[in-house]
């Protein structure tokens, strides 16, 4: 019979290396015109990782508004990594901010630096600027199994830890429409203060991240899930690489001025970004099924985009790996470091192809601003009108300012949000960039292809420098 745990020591152990994290929203996304840090349990948006849960738990027949789970946003808790200072925590926790203050069991404060956030895994990571600082030991979640005990630690704003125990309750699971929930379910006892906190097994290793949801539901009151280390652990050696090839970047550039075009990825470095497809976007992209890595962005002078790469793009196959997640695709890029070039398998259009990209560094920029084909014209008010009317948007094309500040060639500003654009998640202050694929730079455009779109379209919208494709139902 296994020797109970002893909570008192881990938390003796470990305690001092989980954090109290205050996010700060930026001036003009609160409330009144004036930053805000209050705790509050925002309303989990449609494209979230957990919703899919929710939506399969709760019946489809009752009130949606009533059942939306909530997660605890704006004040929470972290923990440390590294001695240096990179904190985990959730996505949930900071939200939009840019910044967020630190503080430490010992009293002392941090202004911390965000340095991702990763909507489709609910991580985030931030950064302060300390050294010799206590750190947890991170496990292995896929060997999490039903029944064992955990432990999750938090930090209140009163310089002490919070402490909750129970079981697994489940682990990752396949829901009805065949799409993955990778979070593991727990029975520790709600507790805010605890939310992006670690999970601990009985060993005193961090298997999760805790993330406490409030469903409003009589079926579903409140639950706790986390987010199991390895995929946290996956997109810290990521962001770890990306920011060694930008300190070599750098060294180059200092030694020596830089010929045009060496400012591309290191090697092993595709140069995209991706999300997942879950099954509305593979009804808007007409895929066969709710897989691969959709890609959102093509970095200017990358392998990907020497290989003419596009947004919009599905990646299904990696050389011989299968690609179900956006994580399988940030994983393998890991594992190309001695490869020249691989076969990269993707649907484009609905049509499946190969393309070879070269995995190593590439040595100019081509097709810097690939910009594309603007989509068609309409042809006639009415009908742009009514493609408008269909997203529920108003908007404006991005101004000289707007472009050289976002970093954009064209785009379309959203002012204001109605309808079912409102529904997903759209703000004013988004851009988008483009429809089904078809970049556009002008409303005529958009409103064509939405006109002409069937009953889903996918959206192509960036907010705070982050994109992300979004499923809108046309009426």
């Amino acid at each position: 019979m296994a020797a109970p745990i002893d909570f008192s020591a881990i938390v003796a152990r470990y305690g001092p290396a989980v954090v109290h994290i205050r996010a700060t929203v930026p001036f003009n996304a609160a409330a009144g015109g004036a930053p805000a840090s209050a705790l509050s349990a925002d309303v989990i948006e449609h494209d979230d990782p957990i919703v899919p849960f929710f939506r399969q738990a709760v019946p489809q027949s009752q009130d949606s508004q009533g059942v939306m789970p909530r997660a605890m946003s704006g004040v929470g808790s972290g923990f440390i990594v590294s001695p240096d200072g990179l904190i985990l925590t959730t996505a949930h926790v900071i939200g939009e901010a840019d910044e967020a203050s630190v503080r430490l069991t010992d009293r002392r404060e941090f202004n911390a630096k965000v340095l991702a956030v990763d909507p489709q895994s609910d991580i985030a990571m931030l950064q302060i600027d300390a050294a010799n600082l206590p750190t947890v030991r991170l496990g292995d979640a896929s060997r999490v199994r039903v029944g064992e005990q955990v432990l999750t630690i938090g930090s209140p704003d009163s310089y002490q830890n919070t402490v909750t125990a129970g079981i697994v309750s489940a682990t990752s699971r396949t829901l009805a429409d065949g799409s993955t929930f990778p979070f593991f379910q727990t029975d520790v006892s709600l507790n805010p203060d605890n939310s992006g906190g670690p999970v601990f097994n009985r060993a005193g290793e961090v298997v999760g991240i805790d993330v406490q949801v409030y469903a409003d539901s009589d079926r579903l009151h409140s639950l706790t899930f986390a987010i199991p280390i390895n995929m946290a652990d996956k997109l810290r050696s990521q962001l770890q690489e990306q920011a060694q090839q930008v300190q070599q970047a750098q060294r180059v550039e200092e030694s020596e001025a830089a010929p045009q075009g060496a400012q591309g990825p290191a090697h092993g470095n595709l140069g995209i970004q991706a999300q997942d497809v879950d099954a509305n976007l593979a009804s808007a992209f007409g895929l066969p099924s709710a897989a691969g890595a959709l890609v959102t962005a093509v970095e200017p002078g990358s392998p990907a985009a020497a290989s003419n790469l596009k947004t919009g793009d599905v990646i299904v196959q990696l050389a011989d790996r299968p690609i179900d997640h956006a994580a399988d695709l940030s994983a393998h890029n890991l594992d190309l470091q001695n490869r020249k070039s691989v076969p990269l398998r993707l649907i484009r259009e609905r049509k499946q192809m190969t393309v070879m990209v070269n995995t190593g560094p590439t040595s100019q920029q081509v097709n810097a601003a690939a910009g594309g084909v603007a989509g068609p014209r309409s042809e006639a008010g009415s009908r742009q009108r009514h493609g408008l009317d269909r997203l529920g948007l108003a908007m404006h094309p991005l101004t000289d300012d707007e472009r050289r500040t976002l970093d954009l060639p064209q785009g379309l500003m959203v002012d204001q949000v109605s309808g079912t654009a409102a529904a997903v998640g759209i703000k004013p202050g988004d851009v988008v960039l483009s429809l089904n694929g078809t970049l556009v730079a002008s409303q005529d455009e958009l409103a064509s292809l939405a006109a002409g779109a069937g009953r889903q379209a996918a959206l192509l919208v960036q907010r705070n420098h982050a994109r992300r494709f979004v499923t809108v139902d046309l009426r």
